[in-house]
């Protein structure tokens, strides 16, 4: 998969995405300095979401049109109060794009209605990303795959059945470029339950490209990630999290998404091929490796022994594997201390 000459793949370096979500705090002025801020990190896409809060759900602040669980970050709100909050402008849209794309990203985004994918084909969007908590939503799965664009979804929460259904989906309505990411759709999430060891059976079942929407805080899951296998790493990004925000408190900041592209880019270098023996820059090394030194003078026919015959480093000499066997040995010549031992000395 490529995307505005960005590849995706094991061939290629982890794609990391910085996800802006609501971390504009209604203002455009900062929406583009987390693009800049985004780009100086090296991430190499930035996505956003297009709904409105009328896309999303009804205004009605009661019962289940409240976030329930106490603990949530955003434990009280309604819903529509939280993604009037929370969403991005669609007049913003274009300027935010422009800017990504003036500074080498891939800017694309997450539509959660028809209207939604309407508008960024007004837009031309090179690709498209389902969320979670859409990804049972065969409906707009279809409508986005119908695009042709390459299609990255979140399985967070889905059963094995449940996107098996949605990949169907999205293969049978056209969609040919596809990357699932491992998700754990809570904010944040904790390593005990990303369960990556997911990422290789991903692959395995559906043959596509396979990542992770990241909710856990710093980079060790990500890093871990790239070893089984991922290719595109997603995480949200903020310009400080000490600014707040709907998504802030488990969002990264600058310095740590540096880390990130840096980090997995190095993970993906390291994991080359299945290799034994010296490689091309360990040669020079095997001569640190103990072999057998003769290590007092000896004159023409005197034995070797233990006392004069040691394994020590440089590993010029016969291997130590052979230090029984010369043992007793006598050598042919005068040798003085120091010298290597070798089949012609003996």
């Amino acid at each position: 998969m490529n995307l505005l000459g960005h590849a995706i793949g094991r061939q290629a370096p982890p794609f990391i995405i910085a996800e802006m979500s609501g971390n504009h705090n209604q203002s455009l002025e900062r929406a583009l300095a987390i693009v800049e801020a985004a780009a100086r990190s090296g991430a190499h896409a930035l996505k956003i979401q297009t709904y409105t809060p009328d896309t999303m759900t009804i205004d009605l602040d009661e019962r289940e049109f409240h976030v329930g669980d106490p603990k949530s970050l955003w434990a009280g709100a309604s819903l529509y109060q939280l993604y009037g909050e929370a969403y991005t402008p669609w007049e913003w849209h274009q300027p935010i794009f422009d800017r990504a794309r003036a500074l080498g990203m891939v800017p694309f985004s997450t539509p959660f209605d028809d209207t939604a994918v309407d508008f960024l084909e007004s837009l031309d969007v090179p690709c498209y990303k389902i969320a979670s908590f859409e990804n049972t939503d065969l409906m707009l799965v279809r409508r986005v795959a119908a695009t042709g664009k390459p299609l990255i979804i979140s399985t967070g929460m889905a059963t094995v059945a449940e996107l098996d259904e949605t990949v169907r989906a999205a293969r049978s309505a056209g969609c040919r470029e596809l990357v699932l990411l491992k998700c754990t759709s809570t904010y944040p999430a904790s390593p005990e339950n990303t369960n990556i060891l997911t990422i290789p059976h991903l692959r395995e079942l559906f043959g596509c490209e396979v990542g992770l929407s990241d909710h856990t805080m710093g980079v060790g899951v990500s890093v871990a990630s790239v070893a089984l296998g991922a290719t595109v790493i997603e995480k949200h990004f903020t310009l400080r999290r000490a600014d707040g925000g709907v998504d802030s408190a488990f969002s990264m900041e600058p310095e740590e998404m540096a880390q990130l592209v840096t980090e997995t880019e190095r993970a993906w270098q390291s994991l080359g091929r299945i290799s034994y023996g010296p490689m091309g820059d360990e040669v020079k090394s095997l001569q640190y490796r103990r072999s057998l030194y003769i290590v007092k003078d000896l004159k023409a026919g005197e034995a070797l022994t233990a006392e004069n015959l040691r394994a020590i480093r440089p590993g010029l000499g016969l291997p130590t594997k052979y230090f029984d066997l010369v043992l007793g040995k006598t050598v042919r010549c005068d040798v003085r201390r120091g010298t290597a031992l070798s089949w012609d000395l003996i």
